[in-house]
């Protein structure tokens, strides 16, 4: 029987081996206590409710919705919700969205047991907690300027093949204004042409191709 004081943590993830291998840590130690587990962001967000765990661990890619959108939905409701990432997504763009979102840190899921473990007891301290080399990455998103909604649409289009005129036809805008809008992709992304800005944002985890 774990103490009163005890840490209680939700992990949130759709592979039932990383819940299986967390929870095993997790009932391990002496300061923490497993209270509940979701396989998807709907059931996140109701097990959230319910259980008001002092840490939630978030799988960045859901079944339903992506981490970042998750995360919002719980800090919205619970503004002292403390969130841990735990993710293989570990891009630039996913770390900067999760963390804008209002999670406090970020494990690798190719982290030893024992990082996840020391990561959960950070953020129930309310302190951020990253994997070596994640915080360096969101340094460098937070120094540029992300895209606008619709040049992150235009920037889809393009890795999907398609022409000026039919990223005009399918975004119902004029062509001159579809050029505009790659042409502030292409300087906030640094790149030189089409195929370099969609190499870069698949890099970069702006979009994936599953967004397409």
């Amino acid at each position: 029987m774990n103490p009163a004081s005890s840490t209680r943590v939700l992990i949130v993830d759709d592979h039932a081996m990383v819940r299986l291998a967390l929870a095993g840590a997790i009932e391990q130690q002496d300061d923490m206590e497993l209270v509940g587990e979701a396989e998807n962001g709907a059931r996140a967000v109701e097990l959230y409710r319910e259980l008001r765990p002092d840490v939630a661990t978030m799988d960045y890619k859901l079944p339903d919705h992506e981490g970042d959108e998750v995360i919002a939905k719980i800090i919205g409701e619970f503004p002292d919700a403390r969130i841990l990432l735990l993710s293989i997504f570990e891009t630039e763009e996913s770390l900067y969205r999760a963390t804008e979102a209002g999670a406090l840190g970020c494990v690798s899921k190719a982290a030893e047991i024992d990082e996840m473990i020391d990561g959960i007891r950070a953020v129930a301290r309310g302190e951020p907690f990253f994997s070596d080399g994640l915080e360096g990455k969101l340094a460098d998103r937070r120094a540029r300027d992300g895209l606008s909604p619709r040049e992150l649409d235009v920037l889809r289009q393009l890795i999907s093949g398609s022409s000026n005129k039919e990223i005009a036809d399918a975004l119902n805008m004029a062509p001159s204004t579809v050029k505009h809008h790659l042409e502030r992709v292409f300087a906030k992304l640094d790149a030189k042409d089409r195929t370099h800005a969609a190499t870069i944002a698949m890099q970069r985890g702006i979009v994936r191709i599953d967004d397409r």
